[in-house]
């Protein structure tokens, strides 16, 4: 009888690893826990062997993270931009999947995209750690105006967890008032967003004129369209995905500035957390929102994404964030 060679799948991976290729589906079992992968333009997120997201780092008018795979490999944002793809709207440009910005910082636009706007650079990795249970990318940027002037730098931590059946990213970002006084104006323009897969919408698209099943509710017990410009500990908004409910729960941390934020959610897909937009959220007077931060000092924003199943009660998100509030 011929012995079996049992070697072949494992010289076989070595070879692949060499390449800096991926293992092909069925060969070899996946590294368990959370796996960072840097490229030469972007970081690639796993858990438990399957992709979760990409961190696009280089090139771009911002760092952003696309795609965003939630529970059961469903898509949780949309795809234009990156990629044309079937009954998407093409409005917004610059509503990159998931993204940290804001549109007045000293008085430059850095939510839009375009010659008059300006962008955050990506400097350098100062940590990219994976790890059985937890992922960590460390990251510093720059702020810099369509002149070429920097106007502030941060510094970011991101955290990726490996949990069944939901994800959990966590954003600790710190700015910089590092080349004199910084000042967030007072803009709904910002500032920690997400655009959603267009299925999960509130208003139909003009491709899909039937009323949409996605809602939006926050930790006040506000539902739906009357959340936009409200302030809340979190806010969700779920919908379907390929015949399946899912949601996305953004968490504004106590320790954050002015929280509990304002949401400048919208019924097209748009959600993220503001802290400076009062003029459009509560119609004060212009201005009434910005925020300074001294030269030589910083500011911290910490928020949670949390990627679920279901909608809100069935997730527990009131819960998962009394959880976080604790940290």
């Amino acid at each position: 009888m011929t012995r079996k060679n049992r070697s072949r799948p494992s010289f076989f991976l070595l070879l692949l690893a060499l390449a800096g290729c991926e293992s092909p589906v069925g060969l070899g079992r996946p590294e368990r826990g959370v796996q960072i992968t840097q490229l030469e333009d972007r970081l690639r997120i796993g858990i438990n062997g399957e992709l979760f997201t990409e961190y696009h780092f280089k090139d771009f008018p911002r760092p952003y993270f696309y795609p965003v795979i939630g529970p059961d490999g469903l898509p949780m944002t949309r795809d234009w931009p990156m990629k044309e793809t079937a009954n998407e709207e093409h409005d917004h440009i610059h509503h990159r999947s998931l993204w940290f910005t804001h549109g007045d910082i000293n008085g430059v636009d850095f939510w839009s995209e375009g010659p008059k706007a300006g962008k955050t650079v990506h400097e350098e990795f100062t940590e990219i750690q994976s790890g059985r249970g937890l992922g960590v990318i460390k990251s510093k940027n720059k702020y810099v105006a369509p002149d070429g002037k920097v106007v502030c730098t941060d510094e970011r931590t991101v955290r990726i967890y490996d949990r069944p059946e939901e994800r959990l990213i966590d954003f600790e970002v710190t700015v910089h008032a590092s080349h004199g006084e910084l000042v967030f104006g007072d803009t709904k323009e910002g500032t920690m967003a997400i655009r959603l897969n267009e299925t999960m919408r509130l208003a139909p698209n003009k491709f899909n004129k039937d009323k949409p099943t996605g809602h939006i509710v926050n930790s006040e017990g506000v539902r739906d369209g009357a959340t936009w410009g409200k302030r809340a500990a979190w806010c969700d908004y779920y919908g379907p995905v390929n015949g399946k409910i899912v949601g996305v729960a953004i968490f504004d941390h106590p320790q954050n500035p002015r929280h509990p934020t304002w949401w400048h959610v919208r019924d097209y897909g748009l959600f993220a957390a503001n802290p400076f937009g009062l003029h459009d959220f509560e119609n004060k007077p212009a201005g009434a929102g910005k925020f300074t931060v001294a030269a030589g000092t910083s500011v911290i924003f910490r928020y949670r994404l949390y990627i679920h199943q279901g909608e809100e009660k069935e997730a527990k998100v009131a819960e998962h964030y009394r959880e976080y509030a604790k940290q």
